[in-house]
């Protein structure tokens, strides 16, 4: 990666931890937040590449001004083809999570590797299977976590986790926000 100055477009603190320990040296540089938007028509499983390069649209100038390789990425949960997005509050993060209790639903994260001549995108699905949560646990999940901040109002990583989530099929650092060997293979590949 000695081309490039790497930068990480994003302010979740789980992508940037997650980058760091591939020991590749880069800078987080967020110029403004781009609108989660996206058209009504588009299949849920385009949505996260789809916001992966919006969120790229606003390094376009950064990047031909220098050997600049910028890193976009979004995540969705996905269940039964509705997208659940970051809970507004406290009764939408209840809602999410009734939704995912005792079933399998797809984590995706569509990422974009954005130069001043090229741009490289692929998408990692995961597919999760939760264990039928009471209502405490989701209360209490809610009350300690705040998961407001995360896709489907949970982490993997978090308590919720470690209690509700009995397998998952694929990677686990794509469903903490950051598909890392997939991420790495691209970025040599690049």
């Amino acid at each position: 990666m000695t081309n490039y100055k790497l930068i990480l477009a994003s302010q979740s603190p789980r992508r940037q931890e997650l980058l760091s320990h591939l020991n590749i040296p880069f800078d987080v540089m967020v110029k403004e937040d781009v609108e989660e938007t996206y058209p009504d028509d588009i299949p849920a499983h385009e949505v996260p590449l789809y916001l992966a390069r919006k969120k790229a649209l606003p390094y376009e100038t950064d990047c031909k001004a220098g050997h600049i390789l910028v890193i976009t990425a979004d995540t969705i949960v996905c269940c039964d083809e509705h997208i659940l997005g970051k809970p507004a509050d406290k009764k939408e993060a209840e809602k999410m999570l009734q939704m995912l209790s005792g079933r399998a639903h797809e984590v995706i994260t569509g990422v974009a590797l954005t130069s001043g001549s090229k741009q490289s995108v692929f998408t990692v699905s995961t597919k999760v299977f939760f264990k039928t949560l009471t209502p405490q646990e989701i209360d209490f999940y809610i009350e300690q976590y705040q998961p407001f901040d995360k896709a489907g109002a949970y982490g993997i990583q978090e308590w919720i986790g470690m209690i509700g989530i009995e397998r998952i099929e694929g990677s686990y650092f794509n469903v903490v926000g950051l598909p890392v060997q997939k991420l790495y293979n691209e970025l040599q590949k690049f």
